[in-house]
């Protein structure tokens, strides 16, 4: 079979990139090795039947507010996607019994900060004004190739509307750690505990370079613009995008893992999959997978630049993370507050010396004595799935 262009696996961004593809008319076809769409972002009844599990990822906050959902909004809805609203966000708790969280209702989240500190809650509503100025140069930055005259222009665009004090605030932000940034920013520790958290979300430490961004972005955001969950279920986002691709004529091949990619004239020329097909690709092969299983792997060592490949053999994933799904006859009661219940995300991460703690001994290959806890409680936003 012969298609315009192939993509290799069926997680939420090789589907993205095939609908895109297809919505443009291109012939495309997603191979996908499991039985089962989505990657990481899957419902099921892990535990017990009709409790439904995020197998993964359970806030989709950044997909809902993406430029890909602003363009296929009306199309997904029509595929049933569907969000339902998080107004109590997240919540952190203590050693000393205490809690602080984070919801839409700003009087709220500043009222809780200004009980442990004056200038933090003042910090806080500045950060928050800050943010929504930003924010569009933030995700204009992230969002073009690096580097490229798109950065550039990115960049351009931020210092004519921030100033270049406004852009080297910025810069600075993207680049430092989280306890530099909450540090520079903020005096309690409660509150720099709050927003470090989510920098764990995705594997980065308290000292992690680069690390500042993803706590600014979900706290001021979730702040800002409140949090969603999936209706029925993360894999809300993989159904929708799996119609739509279908229906701009596009095909979703289960069950079909790739054994190589085709190489020819140093261009990709499509797939040879397991069971002895062979697809072709007339204008790209797009891989959904880890660079290192691509490169030396899918392609045979020597098919591309040796600097390259070796920048690829080099690439570090970040640490393991370990998920427990529980069915539960009822929410957590949560000895610091019943207002706990009402929160999608519960952090039990009570200070920044603690989660750097668990960092270190993760790297090293250990379970860690006092380990980071993510609770998130959907059916706390969604009693459908319990």
């Amino acid at each position: 079979m012969a298609y315009d262009a192939i993509v290799i696996g069926a997680g939420h961004n090789g589907l993205a990139a095939a609908v895109h593809l297809s919505a443009r008319g291109w012939k495309v076809a997603v191979v996908e090795a499991r039985a089962e769409p989505g990657g990481a972002v899957k419902t099921q009844e892990l535990t017990l039947p009709g409790f439904k599990h995020d197998w993964g990822a359970m806030n989709l906050s950044m997909f809902a507010g993406s430029a890909f959902h602003a363009r296929y909004k009306k199309e997904l809805a029509d595929q049933g996607l569907g969000f339902l609203p998080a107004p109590h966000c997240f919540a952190s708790v203590f050693r000393d019994g205490g809690h602080l969280g984070v919801g839409v209702n700003v009087e709220q989240t500043v009222a809780g900060i200004r009980k442990l500190s004056g200038h933090d809650a003042d910090a806080w509503l500045g950060m928050l004004a800050d943010f929504k100025e930003t924010a569009p140069h933030i995700f204009g930055i992230l969002g073009a190739p690096m580097p490229s005259w798109r950065t550039a222009g990115a960049l351009w665009r931020a210092w004519r509307q921030l100033g270049r004090a406004g852009v080297y605030r910025l810069v600075r932000l993207m680049v430092s750690s989280p306890r530099d940034f909450l540090t520079a920013n903020f005096e309690n520790d409660k509150v720099r505990a709050l927003m470090a958290t989510w920098g764990m979300h995705v594997d980065f430490a308290p000292d992690a370079a680069g690390g500042a961004l993803f706590p600014y972005l979900e706290s001021m955001g979730n702040q800002a613009f409140g949090m969603v969950i999936g209706q029925g279920g993360a894999n809300t986002i993989i159904n929708a995008m799996v119609g739509l691709l279908k229906a701009n004529g596009g095909e979703l091949l289960l069950d079909s893992p790739v054994k190589a990619i085709g190489i020819g004239n140093g261009a990709a020329t499509g797939v040879s999959l397991a069971d002895g097909r062979t697809l072709t690709a007339r204008r790209a092969v797009i891989a959904n997978v880890h660079p290192a299983l691509v490169f030396g792997g899918l392609v045979p060592a020597g098919k591309a630049p040796r600097a390259f490949e070796s920048k690829v053999q080099a690439f570090r994933p970040g640490l393991g993370t370990m998920m427990i799904h529980l069915a539960l006859s009822s929410l957590p009661d949560w000895s610091a507050s019943a207002e706990l219940g009402q929160y999608a995300y519960i952090h039990i991460a009570p200070d920044l010396a603690m989660m750097s703690r668990v960092y270190a001994e993760a790297a090293d290959g250990l379970l860690p004595a006092e380990p980071v806890l993510i609770v998130g409680q959907p059916t706390a936003i969604d009693p459908s799935r319990a």
